[in-house]
C-alpha cells in the first residue's frame, strides 16, 4: 500500500512471541498512522485505571505514510503509552531515522505489551522480528546500548531506539534515545520500557515507500522544499542558529521562565543564546533524515564532540536553574541523552528542587546558578541515587511530599517548557489544556503570538484564542499522525498537509479533512483522560502563573486569565461545561462507541 509497510507487529514479551496483522483499511483513513494510531490502540487496549509501569501497560511505536517517502522532513515517529508522570494517555515524538527505519523493515506499528522476564531487545529485521537477550545491555548507556547491538549485528547502520539507566530504574521522566541524541523525551515513556525489560528496539530493512502520485508527489516535493527555503523561521532562524534562536527573542519579549518561574527576564541569556554557541563552539549542523533546515548542532566543548543542545534544554538546565555557563548546559544535555533523560523535566524538576531549597522547605543544600551541583544532581536523578530518588519521580511529586506542591511548574503533572504563560494568552491556554500535560509542541501558539507565523496576534488579549489553540491542537496531532515534522508547519497549512499524505497514499483529503482527523485524535485521547481521572480542575497552570504577575518588560502586571477562556476553548470543542466531549461530539467524529463516563 503508497505509504505504508501495510503491517502492525504485535509482541507479547512475557512469551517473547511475535504476531502480525494488517493495518486495518478504516484505521489508515480514520487516524493515518503515528500518533493517531497509536491513540487508537491504546485506547482500545489499556484500562485508564490501570498502572502505568504495570505488565498490563502497552506500549506502542508508530510511525506515518509520510516518514521515508522523500518529502522534505518526513522522518518522525511516535511513541504511544499511558504515561507513568501524568497518568494520562501520552505521545512522544522523535526524529532521526528510526521511523523510516521501522517502516523499511516492514512495519508502520509495533505494539508491545506484558514483562519480559529477563532484559531483552526487539530486532526488527526485514519483514522478521525477534525478542533477543539484552542481559549484557542492561546498565549501558544509550550510546553503549547502541554501539554494541551495531556491533553484535555487524552492521553499522542499524537504527536502535533504547533506554538508558533513567530507563532502567523506572524514572518517571525517562525517555527513550534514538541516533544517541534524538529522545522521544516526554511522558516517562522510558520508564515504561524499562518496566517491561526492554532496552531497546533496533530496525534495519531494504522495504522503500511507494506513493500513489508520483507526479503530483514530485511537484509536491519540490514546491514544499521551497516553502521551507523561502519562510524566515524554517528557511532562516533554523538553519542559521537551530532552535537555540529563541533563547535571546523570548528573552526580550519578557517571557523567558528564571528560577522555576519567579520571573521571565534572564540578564545573562545572551551567554547561553544561539548566537553565543555560533559564535563559540559550534562544531557543525546535524539533521534528520530528508531533513533540508539541519536545525540541530554538533558543538566542541574541553576537545569533546557532541549533539548541541535544543532551545528547551538550554532553558531548562540554563535560565530556569539560574545558570549562564554554556558549556555546563551542554555536558547536562550529553548527561540527559547518554541516561536517558527527557532534559525538559529534569532541568525544571532540579530548579523546583533549588526553589524549595532557598525558601527552607528542604534540608538539602541547593541554590540557583550552581551549575556543578545541577549536574550531579543530574546523574543522581539517572541513577536514583541519594536525593535523585525523590527527584526522579519529577517535581509535582517531589514538591508535595515536601508540603508545596504550588511550586512545581507543570499541568497534569508534567513540567512546563520554556516559555511563560503570563505574557502569552493563547499559549497559556495550549498548556492547561493539553492531553498530554505540559507541553509546547501540541499547540505550538509561540508561533503566532511571538514569531508572527502565520499571522501576528497579541500574545495579551484573549479574543479568538480557543480557536486558534483548538486549530493548533488538532492540526499538531495530524502532522505527528502523517510523520511529519512539527517544524513544517511554519510554511505550510492544513491544505499542504492534506495534499502531501493523499500523493502518497492516494487518499483525497483537503484541509478540512486533516482538521477533522486530528479533532478525532484529540478527542479520543480527550475521552482516554477523562477515564483515568482528569477533570476540568486539571485544565489549569500553576498558582503562581494564574496569581503573581510578571513584574518586568511590557507583559508588566499581567497573569494567565483561566476564566472566560477556559469556557470559550469547550464551547468552540463540542464539549460541556466540564470540557467533556458530548455524545453529539463523538458520534460526529465517528466515536459513537467512546462514551464518556458519567461524572
Amino acid at each position: 500500500m503508497n505509504g505504508y509497510a501495510e503491517k502492525i507487529l504485535h509482541v507479547d514479551l512475557a512469551r517473547e512471541q511475535t504476531m502480525e496483522e494488517p493495518f486495518p483499511e478504516e484505521w489508515r483513513r480514520a487516524y493515518i498512522g503515528g500518533r493517531g494510531l497509536g491513540v487508537r490502540i491504546i485506547g482500545d487496549l489499556v484500562n485508564p485505571g490501570s498502572d502505568p509501569l504495570g505488565a498490563e501497560n502497552v506500549l506502542v511505536f508508530a510511525t506515518g505514510p509520510v516518514a521515508g517517502s522523500g518529502l522534505p522532513l518526513g522522518s518522525r515517529y511516535d511513541i504511544v503509552t499511558k504515561s507513568p508522570l501524568t497518568g494520562t494517555m501520552t505521545s512522544a515524538n522523535s526524529g532521526g531515522k528510526f521511523g523510516t527505519s521501522m517502516k523499511r523493515a516492514g512495519y508502520d506499528a509495533v505494539v508491545i505489551r506484558g514483562r519480559a522476564q529477563r532484559p531483552v531487545y526487539l530486532l526488527l529485521d526485514d519483514g522478521h522480528a525477534e525478542v533477543r537477550d539484552a542481559s549484557e545491555l542492561w546498565g549501558m548507556t544509550t550510546s553503549e546500548t547502541a554501539a554494541a547491538i551495531r556491533e553484535d549485528l555487524g552492521d553499522p547502520g542499524v537504527s536502535v531506539a533504547c533506554i538508558g539507566p533513567a530507563g532502567e530504574h523506572l524514572v518517571r521522566i525517562a525517555g527513550v534515545i534514538n541516533e544517541t541524541s534524538r529522545a522521544a523525551g516526554r511522558g516517562g515513556v522510558g520508564a515504561v520500557m524499562g518496566s517491561k525489560n526492554l532496552k531497546a528496539v533496533a530496525a534495519r530493512g531494504s522495504g522503500r515507500c511507494t506513493v500513489a502520485d508520483r507526479d503530483r508527489f514530485l511537484a509536491l516535493k519540490s514546491e514544499i522544499a521551497e516553502k521551507i527555503r523561502e519562510n524566515a523561521i524554517s528557511g532562516g532562524g533554523l538553519p542559521q542558529f537551530g532552535t537555540a534562536v529563541l533563547v535571546n527573542i523570548i528573552n526580550e519579549n519578557y517571557i523567558l521562565p528564571v528560577r522555576n518561574f519567579q520571573t521571565a527576564h534572564f540578564p545573562a541569556a545572551e551567554n547561553v543564546s544561539g548566537e553565543r554557541m555560533a559564535d563559540t563552539i559550534l562544531a557543525g549542523k546535524m539533521g534528520c533524515q530528508g531533513c533540508i533546515i539541519r536545525c540541530g548542532r554538533e558543538v566542541e566543548v574541553g576537545g569533546k564532540r557532541t549533539a548541541g543542545p535544543e532551545y528547551e534544554t538550554i532553558w531548562a538546565f540554563g535560565p530556569d536553574c539560574g545558570i549562564d555557563d554554556l558549556a555546563a548546559v551542554v555536558e547536562a544535555n550529553n548527561l540527559c541523552n547518554d541516561l536517558g533523560l527527557d532534559t525538559i523535566s529534569t532541568g525544571s524538576t532540579i530548579a523546583c528542587a533549588m526553589e524549595l531549597s532557598e525558601k527552607g522547605y528542604i534540608d538539602e543544600e541547593l541554590r540557583f546558578g550552581d551549575a556543578e551541583r545541577m549536574l550531579d544532581l543530574v546523574h543522581r536523578i539517572g541513577y536514583r541515587d541519594g536525593i535523585g530518588d525523590e527527584l526522579a519521580e519529577g517535581s509535582f511529586r517531589f514538591a508535595r511530599k515536601h508540603g508545596h506542591p504550588e511550586l512545581s511548574m507543570s499541568v497534569k503533572r508534567q513540567e512546563l517548557p520554556a516559555y511563560d504563560p503570563r505574557g502569552l494568552q493563547g499559549h497559556g491556554l495550549a498548556y492547561a489544556t493539553s492531553v498530554r500535560g505540559g507541553d509546547h509542541v501540541y499547540a505550538y501558539l509561540i508561533a503566532p503570538e511571538v514569531l508572527g507565523s502565520p499571522e501576528k496576534l497579541d500574545p495579551y488579549s484573549s479574543e479568538g484564542k480557543a480557536v486558534w489553540t483548538k486549530t493548533f491542537q488538532d492540526l499538531t496531532a495530524f502532522i505527528d499522525s502523517s510523520g511529519s515534522c512539527l517544524f513544517t508547519s511554519f510554511p505550510l497549512g492544513a491544505a499542504d498537509y492534506g495534499a502531501m499524505v493523499s500523493a502518497v497514499t492516494g487518499y483525497d483529503i483537503d484541509a478540512g479533512e486533516v482538521l477533522r482527523i486530528g479533532e478525532r485524535i484529540w478527542n479520543l485521547q480527550k475521552v482516554f483522560n477523562i477515564r483515568a481521572g482528569c477533570t476540568r480542575e486539571d485544565d489549569t497552570l500553576p498558582p503562581r502563573l494564574l496569581r503573581e504577575p510578571l513584574t518586568e518588560g511590557a507583559p508588566k502586571g499581567r497573569v494567565w486569565e483561566r476564566e472566560p477562556l477556559l469556557d470559550e476553548y469547550y464551547r468552540v470543542r463540542g464539549w460541556d461545561r466540564e470540557g467533556r466531549p458530548t455524545p453529539e461530539k463523538l458520534r460526529d467524529l465517528g466515536l459513537g462507541h467512546e462514551a464518556v463516563p458519567a461524572p
